[in-house]
Order: structure tokens, then sequence, then C-alpha cells
């Protein structure tokens, strides 16, 4: 089989899998979008969407955000990994959101990547399901996946995004991401043994 057999396989099958794909991440627009996805880094969605509606009722805005003590915000997200780095981050994002913002996310990768706390995936995750942009976040579970199907050889998530957006058409990316993210969860956990990984064991039969 093909690599392009392979994907587009990859691509039918989830898509009977998983012909809805909810955002995993709970929030109600851009900035607590772009918040939940940076506290989700190292941590479980599920733990994050414990913590938030807290936060949330607290500083759902950026200039409620900007008016918390970093302590403050800290101890609302206390059970989250990294929650003293955070908290700095999430502060200082809405300050300088209201700086140099007017309080709006902005609609620009190189905007929110120079914002405390978002990176490439967190930023690309805003394009695509706070915005409606084409893009493909890549996480453990795409990277992982990726390179199990033989799809990319990349060293690392950017490596591996830059192949999947070659792979697939734009149309499909920011469904398709969700999707493989939901089969790695359900089907192929990284500390699993992957016996429920049918999906692996069709591409490479005998």
């Amino acid at each position: 089989m093909t690599k392009k057999q392979r994907a587009e396989l990859i691509q039918i099958e989830l898509e009977k899998l998983y012909p809805t794909v909810p955002i995993p991440l709970d929030h109600t627009d851009p900035f607590t979008l772009m918040v939940a996805v940076a506290l989700s880094a190292q941590t479980t969605d599920k733990k994050v969407n414990q913590v938030t509606p807290n936060l949330f009722k607290v500083a759902g805005t950026p200039e409620k955000m900007a008016l918390l003590e970093v302590h403050e915000i800290k101890e609302i997200i206390k059970e989250i990994g990294l929650a003293n780095t955070k908290a700095k981050n999430l502060k200082r994002m809405a300050e300088l959101l209201l700086e140099k913002h007017n309080g709006i996310v902005p609609q620009t990768y190189e905007e929110l990547e120079a914002l405390p706390g978002v990176g490439h995936k967190t930023a690309s995750v805003v394009m695509s399901q706070g915005f409606g942009f084409p893009a493909f976040p890549v996480d453990t579970h795409i990277h992982r996946l990726m390179t199990q199907w033989k799809l990319t050889s990349g060293k690392n998530v950017v490596e591996t995004e830059r192949d999947a957006k070659k792979i697939w058409k734009e149309n499909v990316w920011n469904k398709l991401h969700l999707q493989i993210i939901f089969y790695g969860r359900e089907y192929s956990p990284a500390r699993g043994n992957g016996e429920k990984d049918f999906l692996t064991k069709m591409l490479f039969e005998k």
C-alpha cells in the first residue's frame, strides 16, 4: 500500500468513526479557547475542563484576567501541571492583549505566538478551532500515529505538521487533526499495548 493509499484509507475510516468531532476543550470564544489550550500543555483536556469553569467565572475576558494577581490565578489552576508558570503567562497574555490588540485575540500566527504561553501548536488550535482557518495542530498523539502509519519521518511535531499538510487537502485539516487525536485516545493510547489499534493493523496486514 502506498503512502497516498494509506492516507486515503485513514481518512475514510476516521470519517466513519468520527463523523462529527467536538472540540475537546470547553470554551465560549477565542480568548477562553486560547487560555484552555495554553493550560493543556502537559495536562489532560479532562483536567483542564475541570479547572476552567472556576477560572472563567472570574477571568473569562482579558480585562478580568489582567486584574487578577498571579497568585490568585495560580490558586484557581493549582491542580494543573506547571501552574506557577502558566499563571504568570495568563496574566501577561491578558495584559498584552489589552495593550496591543484592544483586548481582542489576533488572527495571525505571528501575533498569537508573540503572546506568553502561546506556542505554535496553541496558535494553530486557535486559528483552526477559534477562527476556522485551515490549520493542522500536531500534538503527541498525531506525531506518534503518523510515525506509526509511516506517513512521516519527522523528528518533531513541526516536521510532522509539515508532512500532514502535504498529504491531506487543506479543506479536511481542521476536522482530521481532531479525528486522529480522538482515535489515538480511544484505540491507540501511548501506554497501551496496541490491541485495539485496528487501523494500524489494517494498513500493514500482509
